[in-house]
């Protein structure tokens, strides 16, 4: 057995990435932020489909057509296969801790 909120290192230099499940077509990722955001220039534009709830901290998601939408513990969203997006700000000097399910 495994926590979600356990083994995060003290020092986080870039975010962590952790696959938690890839069983294709679904991927199922741990992610934990502590003040990281997406380069300016920068934008996710995914092959899949993407389930994201957030579990701890805070968090906003800036997308390509202007929308923003700001996330807190148990928010989450759907965000469709192309919805190109970016994380704009995650709260400084506290573990954003996200749960990503990828899925065709």
């Amino acid at each position: 057995m495994k926590n979600l909120f356990t083994d995060i290192p003290a020092h986080l230099p870039v975010e962590l990435f952790e696959t938690l499940v890839n069983a294709s077509p679904v991927h199922i990722q741990r992610i934990v932020s502590k003040g990281h955001v997406s380069p300016e220039d920068e934008w996710y534009d995914q092959e899949s489909n993407e389930f994201v709830i957030l579990l701890k901290g805070a968090a906003k998601l800036e997308f390509k057509d202007g929308r923003s939408t700001t996330l807190g513990p148990g928010d989450w969203l759907q965000i469709p296969a192309h919805d190109i997006h970016r994380v704009a700000w995650t709260e400084e000097g506290v573990e954003t801790i996200w749960l990503a399910v990828h899925y065709a």
